[in-house]
């Protein structure tokens, strides 16, 4: 018996004891409310036994969350865990594959990051990226050295062997490189199928036991054919099925939230964007009217975007939807306060404050459901591995440790356009779905420096003449984000013949695709000019604009 098929009878064993688990129960139950309980555990559990998945270890790539998102692109679940799970974990996930990532070390330093090397005794496909190809030559007997000639952008891929994970791909694609090391000798049982000109050894493959490695990242758009290189080492050699789709998506995080909850409440934080709005609706296909969903009035929301968000919600969405009114207790936490990353934990603190409150109202509420996404987890804190963490996000980092809530997050695995596929399949509105991203602590990240009401006020007025030329243009589904910062500066100026001394606005116009990177808009000068003549004749206090030209990286969406 093969260990594939050994392991595969092993799995269905297990999933048949866990069902067995639920059936006397399901014949004793006789209260509906419980029986449907124990029909969503057990659909889900069968959901989750059932789905294909692949397994990434992070070593601290910057490129870890691509390798998941072009997975999930060919059909196939993927999850991103850090590097030193412990394999017991790793069997219990059920992957039908591996891949190891990038990382920024080498696997001959001190403190080298390492998984647990029993997961090559799987018996399950193995891809190793960049480190994590030199991970699995160092741990199966191979050697890796620093490379005569570092290799950093293009470069052309020369195959020598295109029938195994080349299979398709075309002698001479370009990828991308990014590495200081390299592997001098392949481990026992592996074959060289590819090269390049500076990296003897840029594709290894063991046919037999369905571990492949290669130098480059495939994951990266700068990799041509990268795509059909995935595809072949999950469809051709991991032999899985493109079960995977947001449906399913859609199916399996209702299927956790009711085990998770079960027959309690749940307390949702609206903020008008996408992100709260999908969390909240998949809630409610989960628990109904057991969703208690708040909009809060923190004093750093857009001109009239409170009203509009509580006359629109209720017109179009059934979740029960309560306004509270609360910009006195921000703005006074917020009073004298310069650090952006303190901001950002005051606002989390002072949202968990009024939901607390609220939750206490409601007769006792023990869950909190937050529509945090993928992106916001990368740049807050490293929990998927080790990452650096850059900014906290109110919703992540910025939470205060003590609070009564268990979470319930059903988007943190989710890229932006992710979500907004999500929304699609749930009925969601177009003009909801494609509007611009909206930070969680409002205005107070793009006022820069102290928050006031006085500088809010100005900023909202900024605001509001930017998206209304936006729009006018009819540029705006053609951005990912359209903003206006307040500056902690004052110009010198000319008005009137009068000396004036006044504040200085920056307009920001980004592209992106999930927000993970962005690229600045080259607005034309006709509307810049347009833009910056109304602000300043429009708006007292501002006499001067200027305009971000910086993509991301180096420099963040947002200011702050």
């Amino acid at each position: 018996m093969s260990i594939s098929r050994r392991r595969d009878e092993d799995s269905f064993g297990k999933f048949g004891q866990e069902v067995g688990f639920f059936i006397p129960q399901l014949l004793k139950v006789k209260e509906r409310e419980k029986c449907y309980l124990l029909l969503a555990r057990l659909d889900f559990l069968c959901y989750n036994r059932l789905m294909t998945m692949v397994l990434v270890l992070d070593f601290g790539s910057q490129y870890t969350q691509l390798i998941a998102r072009r997975v999930r692109e060919l059909g196939v679940f993927s999850q991103i865990v850090p590097y030193h799970t412990p394999l017991e974990e790793i069997k219990k996930l059920n992957p039908r594959a591996i891949i190891l990532s990038g990382g920024p070390q080498s696997v001959y330093d001190d403190n080298a990051p390492f998984p647990d090397e029993r997961v090559f005794s799987l018996g399950i496909p193995i891809l190793g990226i960049c480190y994590g190809l030199q991970v699995m030559a160092s741990l199966l007997g191979g050697q890796v050295r620093p490379s005569a000639k570092r290799e950093y952008g293009f470069a052309q891929l020369l195959i020598k062997n295109g029938q195994g994970l080349l299979r398709e791909m075309s002698s001479g694609t370009q990828v991308w490189m990014s590495h200081g090391d390299s592997v001098a000798k392949v481990p026992p049982g592996f074959i060289v199928s590819a090269y390049t000109q500076n990296c003897p050894i840029a594709v290894v493959e063991d046919r037999q036991r369905k571990f492949f490695g290669v130098q480059f990242h495939p994951e990266v758009v700068h990799t041509h054919q990268g795509r059909q290189l995935l595809a072949n080492f999950l469809f051709k050699w991991a032999g899985l099925k493109a079960d995977w789709s947001m449906k399913s998506f859609i199916e399996q995080k209702i299927g956790e939230i009711k085990n998770q909850v079960g027959q309690e409440k749940v307390i949702c934080g609206l903020s008008g964007g996408i992100d709260s709005l999908v969390t909240a609706l998949l809630i409610h296909q989960a628990i109904g009217a057991r969703l208690v969903c708040v909009l809060v009035d923190n004093g750093l929301l857009r001109k009239g975007q409170y009203e509009e968000l509580l006359r629109r919600f209720r017109r179009k969405f059934s979740f029960n939807l309560i306004g509270r009114r609360e910009e006195e207790r921000f703005l006074k936490r917020l009073k004298g306060v310069l650090s952006p990353e303190k901001k950002r934990k005051i606002i989390g603190e002072e949202f968990i404050r009024v939901f607390e409150d609220e939750a206490q109202r409601q007769g006792g509420i023990r869950f909190l459901a937050q529509g945090t996404i993928y992106p916001d987890v990368i740049e807050s804190v490293p929990v998927k591995g080790p990452s650096a963490s850059i900014k906290s996000h109110h919703n992540v980092g910025g939470l205060p440790q003590e609070h009564g809530f268990e979470l319930v997050e059903p988007l943190r695995e989710l890229f932006k356009d992710e979500v907004r596929e999500v929304a699609r399949q749930l009925g969601v509105p177009r003009d909801i779905i494609n509007q611009h991203p909206f930070p969680g602590p409002g205005l107070a990240v793009r006022v820069v420096g102290e928050v006031t009401r006085e500088r809010l006020s100005l900023l909202r007025e900024v605001d509001a003449i930017l998206l209304e030329e936006i729009k006018r243009s009819r540029l705006y589904p053609r951005l990912w984000q359209a903003f206006a910062v307040l500056l902690p500066v004052k110009a010198v100026g000319v008005m009137g013949d009068q000396r004036t001394y006044q504040s200085v606005v920056a307009l920001r116009l980004v592209t992106s695709v999930d927000g993970m990177t962005a690229d600045w808009y080259p607005a034309s000068p006709r509307l810049l000019n347009r833009l910056a003549t109304r602000i300043i004749n429009e708006i007292k206090g501002v006499n001067r604009v200027v305009y971000d030209i910086t993509s991301k990286p180096p420099g963040t969406i947002e200011w702050e």
